[in-house]
Parts: C-alpha cells; sequence; structure tokens
C-alpha cells in the first residue's frame, strides 16, 4: 500500500489480482465475445461507435439518476400519495433504464484486460443485486408493503454505490472500455487537454 493510498483503493487493488475470480470471467467472456462477433454492427452499437466514445457511462446516469430522484422524494415528508406515485414510478423507469446500461457494460467488460475483467465481474455482480433489491423494492410497493419497499431501495443505493465505486476504478485508474472498442484511440500527444494546460 503507498503512502497516500486509500484503504478502499488497497481493496480494489486486490480486487485486479484476485485469480479466484478468473473461473467466472472465463466462463462468461467467451460466450459474450462469440455473441458480438456474430453481429459487428450490433457490437458497434453497443460499444458507442456512433457517438465516437464508450456508451456504457452515459447511458449509466438514467438508472442512477431515477433511482437517486426517488430516493429523495422516499425521504422527503408531506406530498401525500402523489409522490408517492412519483417515486415508485421513478424507481420502476431505473429498472427498464438499467437494462441497456447493463447490455453495453458487459460488451465492454468482454473486450477489457484481464485486470478490468475481474474488478469489472464484482462490479456487475454488485449491479445486479442492486437491480434485484431496486425491483424487490417496486413489487413490496405495489402490494403495499411501502415502508419496508423504501428500506430495501435504501440498501440497493449501498450497494450501488459500492458498484460505482469500482466503474470509477475501471475508468479512473484502469482505463476501461479500451478506445478502440468505440472508435479510433486518441492521438498521443495531442494539444488543448486539461493536462496540457496544467503542464
Amino acid at each position: 500500500m503507498q503512502p497516500d493510498e486509500s484503504p478502499l483503493l488497497t481493496a480494489t487493488r486486490r480486487l485486479e489480482r484476485a485469480t479466484a475470480l478468473d473461473e467466472a470471467v472465463d466462463r462468461v467472456q467467451p460466450v459474450v465475445l462469440k455473441a458480438l462477433r456474430t453481429s459487428p454492427r450490433l457490437a458497434a452499437l453497443l460499444h458507442g461507435r456512433p457517438l465516437g466514445h464508450a456508451a456504457h457511462p452515459l447511458l449509466t446516469d438514467a438508472p442512477i439518476g431515477f433511482w437517486a430522484s426517488a430516493t429523495v422524494l422516499d425521504l422527503t415528508p408531506g406530498g401525500g400519495d402523489g409522490r408517492r406515485r412519483a417515486a415508485d414510478r421513478l424507481l420502476g423507469l431505473g429498472i427498464l433504464s438499467a437494462v441497456p446500461a447493463a447490455v453495453t457494460g458487459l460488451a465492454d467488460w468482454a473486450v477489457s484486460d484481464r485486470r478490468t475483467l475481474r474488478v469489472g465481474t464484482v462490479h456487475g455482480f454488485l449491479n445486479n443485486v442492486a437491480l434485484g433489491l431496486y425491483g424487490t423494492s417496486w413489487l413490496l410497493r405495489r402490494r403495499g408493503r411501502r415502508g419496508l419497499g423504501v428500506a430495501v431501495a435504501l440498501g440497493a443505493g449501498g450497494v450501488l454505490g459500492a458498484s460505482g465505486y469500482l466503474g470509477g476504478h475501471m475508468a479512473s485508474r484502469l482505463g476501461s472500455p479500451p478506445t478502440s472498442a468505440s472508435g479510433p484511440a486518441e492521438p498521443e500527444g495531442r494539444e488543448g487537454t486539461a493536462a496540457d494546460a496544467t503542464a
């Protein structure tokens, strides 16, 4: 551990080296790669080539935004049935919008390096747990058990936060997803970046 390294970063670096995750990686990655190679146009769309950069980070904003907004309404006093209905609707929209975010994330994961594959496996697992909890929360609300539904959604938010940390680590520390998947890599020495301005 570096002197200035946070415990969270240290724990995440351990995931990068966790060979115990390789069995799951080696089972799933070839299946996803085969599907991507079968349909190059779909693969290009999932990787974000029409955008010029990865689609997954952009698409994750939708479910996170919906779920965060639902939580704000859940925890805001007053508002009556209208506020509760709005929170439930936002929760459901988050569940629906999580599907394209997950599919694009899986596509990017499959073309990543081994360290990213390991961290991404845990990231994806946590996302699925969070999605399952949000789905459970939605069902509980529909069945009249609102208090428990709100509590489950709060737990889901905690899981989502942990997963988001891993997603940030993959993007900022591991350079995932690879730029070659979504289009030509940026030329080295490109001028006009923030790093150039502060050098």
